[in-house]
């Protein structure tokens, strides 16, 4: 689904220059649960954002679903982020004066689908995050975790090929937290590809694999034992 070869990356300061990336290889196949680690400033960021076609790497190549990404301009990477890949982030990103059904169907308004039938589809993705009576309500009526789940929604409703969260969990308590991840890895039980951005170990480990970045480099990638997150939400 993922085949990044040799991806470096540099950012101009100044006179100088911050090589971010250096030299990355990572395949992630279809249906992998990924938890990137690494302190601030490993990378993790920048390549995440290279993956959503946010940014674009100096040199090495980058293959997704047998496409490869590179030359894009802004009209193509937004046509090829809308077909291939769902964000999910921090701050949630939603659009405060919209109810969360249109939050949810903003995906699918960019896909040209007409309003009946965006809406329709996004009221199921609502419910399957269990917030169907939410529909209504704008961002600032809904607790963290509902806004989380509005996202999480809004990520999954252009049905895409990978979900890329970037530290979806960062701006909540540990108990929703663990309710978010149990949503998480049942979207990744469906078959879905799922690459999670976190410093915080537990979330790794409710994934099925772990990506260390350190200093621009993978330092270690393990599979590992997946610790179920319901047992921590009854």
């Amino acid at each position: 689904m993922i085949e990044i070869k040799d991806l470096h990356k540099s950012y101009r300061m100044g006179a100088n220059s911050l090589h971010v990336l250096k030299g990355i290889n990572l395949n992630v196949k279809a249906g992998e649960l990924v938890a990137i680690m690494g302190s601030s400033g490993s990378g993790k960021s920048t390549l995440l954002n290279i993956i959503g076609m946010l940014d674009v790497a100096d040199s090495g190549s980058y293959v997704l679903d047998g496409v490869p990404i590179k030359n894009l301009n802004e009209k193509k990477a937004a046509q090829y982020r809308n077909k291939f890949l769902g964000f999910i982030f921090q701050s949630f990103n939603l659009i405060n004066y919209k109810t969360a059904v249109e939050n949810v169907s903003l995906p699918l308004y960019y896909q040209g689908m007409k309003r009946k039938a965006r809406i329709e589809k996004s009221m199921k993705y609502l419910e399957s995050v269990g917030l169907k009576e939410w529909a209504t309500h704008l961002p600032s009526e809904l607790s963290g975790g509902q806004k989380q789940r509005v996202a999480v929604a809004r990520a999954m409703v252009g049905e895409p090929k990978v979900l890329l969260a970037d530290e979806l969990t960062g701006a909540l308590d540990t108990k929703t937290s663990y309710e978010v991840m149990d949503l998480i890895q049942k979207i990744n039980d469906e078959g879905n590809t799922i690459l999670v951005v976190t410093h915080e170990p537990d979330i790794a480990d409710m994934c099925k694999r772990i990506v260390h970045l350190k200093d621009g480099v993978i330092v270690e990638d393990k599979m590992v034992e997946q610790i179920r997150a319901q047992q921590y939400v009854q």
